[in-house]
């Protein structure tokens, strides 16, 4: 008897785990074929991008300020990306550290979610390009001020056309707070991209982050920063099998500040990304 049950057990264990199997194998071919129907771009080191995007991501960034002053991120409020197909992306982003190098506290920031939806797209044999649209929100977890007072929701559309090897990514959204907007502000952010596809694996880039406030103490005031930067195509774990989608990208940049008014001068980032 404990022979029969002990092989009823087994079965149904070896089920559950052909289950899973068949879970995950469903859910990477599912994904693998949603991500053919659109070009294959490299993501932008810092700026927003219309492509839909299965990884999970942590940025490191050093900005330094006007006064000289460090302040390290900590994961950069990125986090797992899934892509569930129905041409869709959803994002978890864990809240970064923050050291401030500084009299102020360090801490916490902010957890955020995302929402994206592509419109239109075609790879590089049919068009080269795609359109697509986001919703980004942010709940007030940050602890020490290290995050906003107030929950806020961000919209955005991001577009991008390519040429060969060559490609340029442009997006355009804006930050709503849901508290008091006389105090905290809004902000709108314009994202501009240039990609080379350089060899096989490099994808050198230069990028335009302008943004612009409106209310708060920063009212009436805009900043942009340059940044060029490098990043690398996925290298894949097990290179021999088409169907593994398993690797990493790694990448960095420098935003140098270009406007009058700069939050900091300068911003070394450092980006990886595991794909799966």
């Amino acid at each position: 008897m404990k022979k029969i049950l002990f092989s009823f057990c087994l079965m149904a264990l070896a089920g559950q785990l052909c289950a899973q199997e068949n879970f995950y194998e469903r859910w990477e071919a599912r994904t693998s074929r949603t991500q053919s129907r659109q070009p294959s771009w490299s993501v932008p080191v810092v700026a927003p991008y219309p492509m839909l995007i299965q990884v999970f991501r942590a940025d490191f960034t050093r900005q330094v300020t006007p006064t000289h002053t460090e302040t390290w991120n900590y994961g950069g409020s990125r986090g797992l990306n899934l892509v569930p197909g129905f041409n869709s992306e959803f994002d978890f982003y864990y809240p970064p550290y923050i050291q401030h190098n500084s009299a102020a506290k360090d801490g916490f920031g902010d957890v955020g979610f995302l929402y994206k939806y592509r419109f239109f797209s075609g790879n590089e044999q049919h068009g080269n390009y795609m359109l697509s649209a986001q919703v980004s929100a942010t709940i007030p977890t940050g602890s020490y001020s290290n995050g906003s007072p107030d929950a806020s929701v961000s919209p955005a559309l991001l577009a991008g056309k390519g040429f060969g090897r060559f490609d340029v990514i442009s997006t355009l959204g804006g930050s709503l707070p849901t508290g008091d907007t006389a105090k905290i502000g809004r902000t709108v952010a314009w994202n501009t991209v240039a990609q080379y596809h350089l060899g096989k694996y490099l994808w050198p880039e230069v990028e335009s982050n302008a943004t612009w406030f409106y209310q708060g103490k920063n009212d009436g005031k805009m900043q942009n920063f340059l940044t060029p930067g490098l990043m690398t195509s996925r290298f894949k774990f097990f290179p021999n099998d088409k169907k593994s989608r398993t690797g990493i990208a790694v990448g960095a940049g420098m935003q140098i500040a270009t406007s009058h008014f700069h939050a900091y001068n300068h911003n070394l980032v450092f980006t990886g990304r595991f794909i799966f």
